[in-house]
Parts: C-alpha cells; structure tokens; sequence
C-alpha cells in the first residue's frame, strides 16, 4: 500500500466522515480536478536546471539573482504630451520599463479627425497620428536606454516606423533600440476583434516586422504573442496556453515560408500572458508554456535552442477587478503578480486598483507599480530560481496543463493550423466564458465583495478626463501638420506604399520613409485598404 492509499483510508477518510468538504468539486479553471494532496506519484517533475533546454525552470540560469523582471506599468490616455507625463512620473517612481497603451482609432487605422472615430480619440489609450505626436510622447525619455513595449496589432508596423523614425531623428541607431511591438494579429481575429486587413496579408505584414527586426533592430522583440486578450476573453489557463502557442507556430511557419532562417527571427519573438485568480495554476502554466515551446520549436521548425526560449511579459487579469469594493483589488493584483514572478516572467504589468471604475488615478498606478517593487526588495522571492519547482501540486498542474492544452494544439493541427482553426478557437473560449460567468452568478466560483463577503461599501469614481478638450486639441495639431509638410511628397510617399503592398518586398522601409515625411496613420491605413480591403467577418 502506497503512503498516499494509506493516508487516504486511515486519516482522511474517518476526518471527512465526520466533516464534510467546504465544495463540493475542487477544479481548475481548466476543469483538472485538485487532489487533497500530492506526493509526487504520477508527476514527471522536470530534472533540468534553469535555463536548460526545455526551460521548465527558467529561460537564464540565475533568473532574477542576475537580474530583475522589468517593471513595465501599461499606460496611454488622451493625448501624446499627457501620456508622457505619466511616462515620467512612473519613471521617476522607479520603473524600468514604458508600455504604451493606443486608443482605438490608432488600433483601427483612423486618424484622429476622422468623422468615422468621433468620441474614440484618446479615451482607451493614446492618440498616435504622426512622427511629431510619436515625438511629443517620449519627449525627454532616453530612448536609447529605457526598454519600450507598444500594445498594437493590426498598425504594429506603422507605430514601429514611427518608433524607428522618431530615433532617426534624435541621432539614435535603429540597433540600440530596445523594446516590443505586439504585432500580434491573429488574437485579434481569434478573441479582440480589433484588426483591419483581411487574414493573409494581415499576417504578411507581421513577417515583415520579423525580417526587419532580424535585420535592422536586433534587441527589438519582433511580435508579443499575446494569450492575455484570449484569457480575458474568457479562456481556461488550458485554453489561454494552447492558442497562443499554436498562433505562435503559425507565424513562425508563415515566417520559414517566407524564406526567412528560424534562427535569424525566432530569437526575437516574446509572448504575453495573463496572470489570472488561481495561483498556483498560473505559476504552472507559465512553466508549462515554457516546456511546450521549446520542443515544438525544436521538433517543427529544426530550432536551435536560443530559439526555443520562451520569454514572456505577464499582466495581472483586467476581468478579475470588481468595481465592487475596489480596493480588494490590491490584494488580487499583489497575489496575481507573485504568480508571475513564481512562474519567471521576463516583465510584468500590475493592475491598478481603480481600473474597474475609470482610468488608473496617479496614485492608483503608483501604488501598482509600488506592488512590484515590495515583491522585489521585501519578500525574498528572486533569491532562488524556481522556488515552486519540485512541489508535488506545481509539478502535477504542470504536467496536466501541458497534457490538456497539447490535445487543443492536436485539434488545431487536424483543423490546419491556427488560421483556418479561428472558429474552432472563438467557439471554445465563448463556451469557457459563458461557464465561468454561470458559476459566479451560481455562487459556484467565489469572488470576494460580489457574491460573498458583499456588504455594500462607497466607492468613489474620480472625475475623467475632458476627452473632448483632448480631442479638440488633437484634431488642432493634425490639422498644423497636413498644412505645413509638402503635399506631392506625401502623394509619392502613398504611390509608393499602394505599389509594395501590392508586391512582396519589406514595407517597412517604405513605411519609415513616409512617416518621416510626415503622412499619417491614417492615411497610409486607407493606402493599404486600397490595395488589400478589410477583413470581413463570415
């Protein structure tokens, strides 16, 4: 008899006779069921160390005792110059790293004064027109030095031209840049819905940003896989893990095809996750995710192993903050956060604790930013790689997750891939978000201050910002710019655009030249609508 069959028939069983258990299923998001308790049986506990292939342990050997996650605060409201100013006051508050935020009229290809965007410009993130308002939002922010990520899809490459432009003309070398672009098309078709361009050429604009970046920005994170928008969507853990590796594959099958070397590119590829309300499932997803990538980079594509580390950003989970008694959501962020740092994350965003209510307050954004910065000094969390690893119930969620999330990828593989699977993908997160709803409404999945624990508490909503003062003043300096640039350079520039997207060649040197010469996203979005349409749901 084994000591947990022991343990089973001799202690617990007379103590849950007598007690019974406080649920009665104790599942995963995923649906894999908890044991009472582990002790290793049935566990493939990972024998390699960190920063050995497969990377289970940790993508470098010394993880955070070399270095730190980058603090990375996702910010982005109204316009360029309000925005940097909350840039700086993070900045000085100690974060290493700047995420920009985009409204919607940037995400869609609009230029602010556009009548189709009238009451969008600046409320979700940033408006972004130009070079000069891609100048105004780093003004005195040394580019050089501090690591950017840009939370942008179907424009990625329009939003990089003007990156790299911006550094061109403050004398920086495209080399030295460091940094993400989220580049990451197809989660929009799957789960977010903001994309332009229909699939194909969508997806060719992607692998141009990777033969650029390979080429021209070699610090420069070419893509940011991002399962984060899938789990908000409503996946599992499973599902979030599963779909965003087989997105991944897909663009780097789409890349190879191309004619590009895996190992040129792959290095520079980065992934995005969720860090959701299941804590110890999440620190083993993200050592699942780190496992399943390097052997389907290995075993599909030839990669050698510096092409097979999975590096990823993780953010705290957006849909978990209650707008009831908000300030739970300090603790949900603090635990949500650890799990991404338990589960070795390259940078992590924390949540503000208002966000259910309105845009994050100053205070609010430096309390989260302060989150990461007391699990880095006070809990002693980086001082060893790995601390989970070895832990009968982290080593058995790993290996589950991986099982559940592989029999996802082999139906995706059966259905051809990610592209043609994108039904499949949108059918199956609808399904896990209308049973996680269900649950909370049954009392089924306890949440603190909404279904339990629910007195009633003030809340206070602070005031928003005068969006149509920002607009105003946006639509105002777009209307400068179109005046003063040298109207049949921009003409040339569009000429030049409609002909290589039309053709094969890299858009992206096209796409610098232009936005140097100051032709805005929106026109060159509507450039390239010309030539390749707009995607149209079936």
């Amino acid at each position: 008899m084994s000591d947990r069959d022991r343990w089973q028939r001799e202690i617990l069983g007379p103590y849950v006779s007598k007690r019974p258990e406080r649920r009665s299923s104790f599942t995963t998001s995923s649906g894999i069921e908890v044991e009472p308790v582990y002790d290793g049986e049935g566990a493939t506990s990972e024998r390699s160390c960190p920063g050995e292939f497969p990377y289970t342990r940790g993508v470098y050997p010394t993880m955070y005792r070399g270095r730190l996650w980058t603090m990375r605060q996702y910010a982005g409201f109204g316009t360029a110059g309000e925005t940097n100013r909350r840039f700086r006051y993070l900045l000085d508050s100690g974060q290493t790293g700047l995420s920009v935020a985009f409204d919607l009229p940037t995400q869609m290809g609009y230029d602010s004064d556009d009548p189709e965007v009238r009451g969008e410009v600046g409320r979700v993130g940033v408006a972004i027109d130009s070079i000069e308002d891609m100048h105004r939002l780093f003004e005195e922010i040394p580019l050089a030095t501090v690591s950017t990520s840009m939370t942008i899809n179907a424009t990625a490459p329009l939003l990089l031209a003007m990156y790299a432009g911006v550094a061109e003309e403050r004398g920086i070398a495209r080399g030295d840049l460091r940094g993400t672009v989220q580049n990451d098309v197809l989660k929009e078709f799957i789960a977010r819905g903001t994309y332009i361009y229909p699939v194909e050429p969508s997806l060719r604009f992607v692998t141009d940003v990777f033969d650029f970046c390979a080429a021209e920005m070699p610090r420069w994170r070419s893509v940011s896989i991002s399962g984060y928008h899938i789990r908000e969507a409503g996946a599992t853990a499973a599902q979030e893990l599963a779909f965003t590796l087989a997105n991944g594959v897909e663009y780097v099958r789409r890349a190879v095809e191309s004619g590009l070397d895996v190992d040129d590119f792959a290095p520079g590829l980065s992934f995005f996750f969720s860090a959701d309300r299941l804590f110890f499932e999440e620190a083993a997803k993200f050592r699942a995710a780190r496992r399943m990538w390097a052997r389907l980079m290995r075993d599909r594509f030839g990669a050698a192993h510096e092409s097979c580390r999975l590096r990823f950003h993780a953010q705290t989970a957006g849909s978990s903050l209650t707008a009831q008694q908000p300030l739970n959501n300090v603790v949900r962020v603090a635990l949500q956060a650890l799990s991404a740092v338990l589960g070795g994350a390259q940078s992590l965003h924390a949540n503000s604790y208002d966000e259910a209510l309105s845009l994050p307050g100053a205070e609010a954004a430096r309390l989260a930013l302060r989150t990461q910065q007391v699990l880095a000094a006070e809990t002693g969390v980086g001082d060893t790689v790995d601390p989970l690893g070895g832990s009968y119930f982290v080593e058995s969620l790993t290996d589950a997750l991986e099982a559940r999330a592989r029999e996802y990828i082999a139906r995706i593989d059966e259905l051809g891939g990610a592209v043609r699977a994108i039904d499949y993908m949108q059918d199956e997160i609808h399904r896990a978000a209308y049973r996680h709803q269900r649950a909370i409404e049954r009392g089924d999945l306890e949440v603190v201050g909404v279904n339990v624990h629910d007195d009633p508490a003030p809340v206070e909503t602070p005031a928003p910002p005068d969006y149509a003062r920002l607009a105003e003043e946006q639509r105002r300096r777009l209307a400068g710019l179109k005046a003063g640039r040298n109207a049949p350079d921009v003409e040339a520039s569009l000429a030049r655009i409609r002909r290589t997207a039309a053709g094969d060649a890299n858009l992206l040197p096209v796409l610098i030249d232009a936005v140097r010469r100051r032709v805005t996203l929106g026109e060159i979005s509507h450039a390239l609508r010309d030539v390749w349409g707009e995607y149209r749901p079936g």
